[in-house]
């Protein structure tokens, strides 16, 4: 029997992590833009969103959003992560889950740690 390993990020309960959602309809309102708007920052890695547990749409994690805007320096990870091949579902996965950082990588970018959080997501696996 070998180690058992650490649940594959896309296997994580997001429903469970996650502890708010907004539906595209509550995030376009805090963002002040359109649905459609928010469908696009979804598309360009601006935003990301996932399902959280099944019956349910897609949605956006309300920690995403400070302040009116994307929390800062979170498109640019979001990016960062699918050019590496990790879909939306993993990179909300990783963002809530508690690393070796004071709070998960979510926490650390809302509260301006940014740099640090890209680093850590450059040395998973990149």
């Amino acid at each position: 029997m070998g180690v058992m390993s650490e649940p594959r990020l896309a296997d994580h309960d997001l429903a469970a992590l996650v502890p708010d959602w907004l539906d595209w309809a509550e995030a376009a309102a805090q963002l002040d833009v359109t649905v459609g708007k928010v469908r696009t920052m979804i598309r360009d890695h601006e935003l990301a969103a996932a399902v959280p547990s099944p019956e349910k749409g897609q949605k956006v994690p309300a920690a995403f959003i400070q302040d009116g805007f994307p929390v800062k320096g979170l498109p640019g990870l979001l990016t960062m992560m699918h050019d590496n091949k990790y879909d939306d579902r993993e990179i909300i996965a990783w963002l809530f889950l508690d690393q070796d950082l004071p709070g998960s990588p979510i926490d650390a970018l809302r509260e301006n740690r940014g740099t640090e959080v890209k680093r850590r997501a450059q040395a998973m696996a990149f």
